[in-house]
């Protein structure tokens, strides 16, 4: 009996998102309670756009402090990009 390449390709597709599935379940069943917590409501966070108000009242005190300092070290971080002088209009001066 000769097996569709097809069938067999989905066969394939099934069976690794079987074990994706188990890998994610294994990750979550490893993580701490917090952990774990922490982790879906940050993704609630960028699903529903909550805002840092949000966030830091979801924390408790210190972590909500640290987020901010990370936040605000995150956009210090960024140089200002000067404005490029082409070398032509250099050799025009």
């Amino acid at each position: 009996m000769a097996m569709n390449k097809d069938a067999y390709r989905q066969f394939q597709e099934e069976l690794a998102a079987l074990d994706k599935a188990q890998e994610t379940r294994r990750k979550e069943t490893s993580e701490a309670p917090m952990e774990r917590a922490r982790r879906e409501f940050l993704a609630l966070r960028e699903r529903y756009h909550l805002s840092v108000a949000d966030v830091v009242a979801f924390f408790p005190e210190e972590e909500g402090i640290a987020y901010l300092q990370g936040l605000i070290a995150a956009s210090a971080e960024k140089p200002v990009r000067k404005r490029r002088v082409s070398r032509k209009a250099e050799q025009e001066d």
